[in-house]
């Protein structure tokens, strides 16, 4: 018998040599870097950047050139001359327009309807537009369409509603007369737009309807930002409603809510379209404010540096105010800051 023969080697096949990924493929790709040439790109210089600033700027700064300091820079001009809208050359007269308009008794008496404006014309829309908000805050079903509903006068144009409203107070066959008849308080009907004693404030009362959509929607999205733990704290501390909106409510939309004053009462300063549309300042100058009685002046009477006056008059009353409350909003906004 004979002995085993020995076992065979066995062929190891070569190792395969090694691939060298593809520099982007696979999960490679994007991790590649620039190729470095042995110097880096500078950034751009401060010179560079504040060129690129003024190229940005410009066309705004050319806006408010054209529109805002030539017509004030124009202005300007006007009041200091007698300019009838027709003479080149008018002659410079000083301050006498100043003069004038100090002993004018109608502008008093338009300056008196504009604060009557401001006082009822910020009020009482801000309290409706904060009350309606309050009552839609919490509203699951149907809340689109209340703030739609509430806020569809704001998109209207003034002058429609101007019309419309005139209409309403028709005095023989406008809504407001036949209702008031119909509920038995045919005593209080009157012709509301022709009564130097109502006609401000006919005009007043269109003037809060259409604008308190405008401050309902920006209040009730300021409610949207309220904490409810506190809220709800205060509920189980017993505090009623007005402990709530006073001490917790207001505190968290205050910004917002001076916001809404500020656009609010400047609108009263400047107020002119509604009250051109519906009573064109009368009866009997009854409802005349400082922007209509510049506009007869200016337009009517052709007293363009007369009219200039008067509205310039408008711009310095308002602009304290809106200093003195965008401060105090900023000064809100930076203590809840911190």
């Amino acid at each position: 018998m004979s002995a085993p023969s020995a076992a065979a080697p066995v062929a190891v096949p070569p190792p395969e040599p090694r691939r060298e990924r593809r520099r982007g493929s696979g999960r490679s790709r994007g991790r590649s870097k620039a190729p470095s040439y042995g110097y880096q790109v500078p950034g751009p210089t401060r010179k560079a950047q504040r060129r690129l600033g003024i190229v940005f700027v410009a066309p705004l700064l050319a806006l408010v050139a054209v529109f805002l300091l030539f017509p004030m820079g124009n202005a300007l001009y006007y009041v200091f001359v007698d300019f009838n809208g027709i003479n080149p050359a008018p002659p410079f007269v000083g301050l006498a327009n100043f003069r004038e308009m100090f002993g004018d008794p109608d502008v008093y008496k338009a300056l008196r309807n504009n604060v009557i404006w401001i006082l009822v014309g910020t009020t009482a829309p801000i309290a409706l537009g904060l009350g309606l908000a309050l009552l839609v805050w919490n509203v699951r079903r149907g809340g689109v369409l209340y703030r739609t509903a509430i806020f569809l006068p704001v998109i209207l144009p003034q002058v429609a509603v101007g019309i419309v409203w005139g209409w309403i107070y028709e005095p023989s066959r406008g809504w407001l007369n036949k209702v008031l008849d119909a509920v038995g308080l045919d005593a209080v009907t009157t012709g509301w737009l022709g009564n130097p004693d109502t006609a401000l404030y006919a005009v007043l009362g269109t003037a809060v309807w259409s604008t308190m959509g405008f401050i309902f929607v920006i209040l009730l999205s300021a409610l949207r930002n309220v904490d409810l733990d506190l809220i709800d704290a205060s509920l189980l501390d017993g505090a009623d409603w007005w402990q709530r909106l006073r001490h917790i409510i207001l505190p968290q939309i205050m910004p917002v809510f001076l916001m809404v004053t500020t656009v609010t009462l400047i609108g009263g300063f400047g107020v002119f379209d509604i009250v051109f549309v519906m009573t064109g300042g009368g009866p009997a100058g009854a409802s005349e404010v400082l922007g209509t009685y510049a506009y007869s002046n200016a337009f009517e009477l052709n007293r363009i540096s007369y009219g200039t006056t008067l509205a310039l008059l408008m711009t310095v009353l308002a602009v304290p105010f809106a200093v003195w409350l965008n401060r105090l909003q900023q000064r809100l906004a930076d203590g809840a800051g911190t």
